[in-house]
């Protein structure tokens, strides 16, 4: 009798709960029709100004002041002639590796105006902008590349690998997605310290198909972090283009795979970038979740001094690109307000120009670092083996110091 009352209760409670869906995570709803789901959901692109600099939103444009955004523009212009003089510098042979932000400046510049400062930046290697903005000078810059004395890496890094403490910027790693479960592992101390401040990992669409970005989403997801993760899909990842290299909509939708919100921008529209990048702070700032924030815009140089785009890419295909360029949108706007025009710009052209040659000139004359800075800045307390290694090649220049040009090099 016990067994068949036992057995009453648990159809009634089958029966109450039948229609219920008790998985974790999942609030999907049960059928008796199979269907095979194929969702792609269209993340819109925001925008605040046409490519002919015609504002789209005036409300959201009424708080844009004029200093602000002579400023912006100023910054991308400012990173622009930089990579063309140190583009050409590589192609001289004076420097040994470059990179160019050519089309991506308002991904950098208006992501930069929208965080705080002392937000920890993980960049991937296309954000010196960021560091720009924050009032990295262009003496730091060119030190950095040419690896002198005052490079703030002393002259352990390639050139473009910046890193700077004073400005919140973790140093750049070639190998890309290193740094996204690391940026996430930073967002977690942050949540737990309640220091108000935020994470912000850049990456671009090629570094989104590697394990280690996917390891990120998913971590910060579960650990609820205050990240941004900021996607600056340019087209192309190294010489593969967007179309070979993933299925489905961009990146910004993969976001609702691992539980995460999503906003994507018009990566050619600054003012936009900006705009978006505080809304997403606010966001995991209040929510103490992730975000991923997609840029898109277009990779007008080459990958790299290492790369020839032309070899993938036709030269038509970046004409038309060119003209969507982020430096001139913003122009066109800012001569439609009247904050700016041709005589303007060339007057302060000239100096900036004049300003990076001598920062250049003089960078190239500085002494390389005394050569044991090998050996320090990896431990604390150098270990033994290191100390027999440092006073091994000490002997060794002692005795062959003909053959070294010691000259070039700041002595202890």
């Amino acid at each position: 009798m016990l067994i068949e009352e036992a057995s009453l209760l648990t159809r009634r409670f089958i029966t109450t709960i039948q229609n219920e869906n008790l998985f974790p995570r999942c609030s999907s709803s049960f059928v008796n029709l199979l269907e095979i789901v194929n969702s792609e959901e269209q993340v819109p692109i925001y925008r605040l100004i046409d490519p002919s600099g015609q504002p789209l939103n005036s409300s959201e444009l009424f708080s844009i002041e004029e200093d602000f955004t002579i400023k912006l523009y100023k910054s991308m212009k400012i990173l622009q002639e930089i990579d063309k003089i140190l583009y050409e510098s590589q192609r001289q042979g004076r420097i040994s590796f470059y990179l160019t932000s050519y089309g991506e400046e308002g991904t950098q510049i208006g992501s930069a105006a929208g965080l705080k400062l002392d937000d920890l930046i993980f960049p991937q290697y296309r954000e010196a902008g960021v560091l720009l903005w924050r009032g990295f000078t262009i003496d730091q810059i060119m030190n950095q590349c040419f690896g002198n004395k005052d490079d703030l890496g002393k002259g352990k890094q390639m050139p473009v690998h910046y890193g700077s403490k004073e400005h919140h910027y973790v140093t750049v790693s070639s190998p890309l997605a290193t740094q996204m479960p690391q940026a996430v592992g930073a967002a977690y101390a942050y949540k737990l310290a309640k220091n108000g401040r935020c994470i912000v990992t850049y990456f671009g669409d090629g570094s989104a198909s590697e394990g280690d970005a996917h390891a990120a989403f998913n971590f910060s997801a579960t650990l609820e972090c205050p990240i941004i993760f900021f996607c600056r899909n340019n087209g192309y990842a190294i010489s593969t283009p967007i179309s070979e290299q993933y299925k489905g909509n961009g990146i910004a939708s993969r976001a609702a795979g691992y539980g995460i919100s999503a906003i994507r921008v018009d990566g050619n529209d600054v003012l936009a970038v900006y705009n978006a990048t505080k809304i997403a702070r606010s966001y995991v700032m209040n929510n103490n979740k992730p975000i991923i924030l997609e840029a898109f815009t277009y990779r007008v140089g080459h990958h790299s001094t290492s790369d020839d785009s032309n070899a993938y890419r036709l030269k038509d295909e970046i004409d038309k690109w060119k003209l969507l360029d982020p430096i001139i949108r913003l122009k066109y706007f800012m001569e439609k307000q009247g904050w700016w025009n041709d005589e303007i710009e060339k007057k302060w052209l000239t100096n900036i120009k004049k300003e990076i040659i001598d920062s250049l000139t003089n960078a190239e004359k500085k002494l390389k670092p005394n050569w044991q800075e090998m050996f320090n800045d990896v431990y604390e307390e150098l270990p033994e083996y290191l100390k027999k290694q440092r006073q091994y090649m000490e002997n060794h220049i002692k005795k062959y110091k003909q053959y070294y040009p010691l000259d070039e090099f700041e002595q202890l």
